[in-house]
């Protein structure tokens, strides 16, 4: 697996890459060696916070924990990514074809009073709803943006409701 790590105001020490690099060993069993993993390191309000992002096959698996240090935080997020993987299996196996996600975590300016905008980019895969709303559980996400695998054309979103319930909005 590719491990790309990624310290935001601030800079990650090599006992940490390698605590991540062994972390992220366990993984080797489910994903073939074409994998992308990406750790991102922060702090904010006195908690260190770690996003694991492991990207293969077109299917994301995206975990943000947060703790007192980043060892605890590493290891609720590598807990977390094992969960997903395995609730999900059975069911990416039978339903997702391979394609490719491409992750741009870009930064924004930060001069007094900037917006922080976070950009995520990756082609447009053509899914049904139901696909969509897997890979945005997998994700964590509240929404996801998917190309309507009916028509090729349309842009859709998915999104999850205040009940519990899941929303489709199409254009007309």
């Amino acid at each position: 697996m590719k491990t790309t790590i990624i310290g935001r105001h601030m800079t990650v020490g090599e006992d940490q890459k390698e605590l991540v690099a062994k972390k992220l060993a366990k993984f080797d069993k489910f994903f073939g060696s074409d994998a992308e993993a990406y750790v991102t390191f922060a702090y904010k309000r006195k908690l260190e916070i770690i996003e694991i992002s492991i990207t293969y096959n077109g299917i994301m698996f995206r975990s943000e924990e947060e703790s007192s240090t980043f060892r605890d935080a590493l290891d609720e997020a590598v807990e977390s990514l094992e969960r997903q993987i395995r609730k999900n299996k059975t069911r990416l196996e039978k339903r997702l074809r391979p394609a490719a996600f491409d992750y741009d975590d870009g930064d924004a300016d930060e001069e007094d009073g900037a917006i922080e905008i976070r950009t995520k980019t990756f082609p447009f895969k053509p899914m049904s709803a139901e696909e969509a709303i897997m890979q945005m559980e997998l994700l964590g996400h509240q929404f996801f943006v998917f190309a309507n695998a009916d028509d090729n054309e349309s842009t859709c979103v998915v999104y999850r409701r205040k009940d519990g319930a899941y929303g489709l909005l199409m254009p007309e």
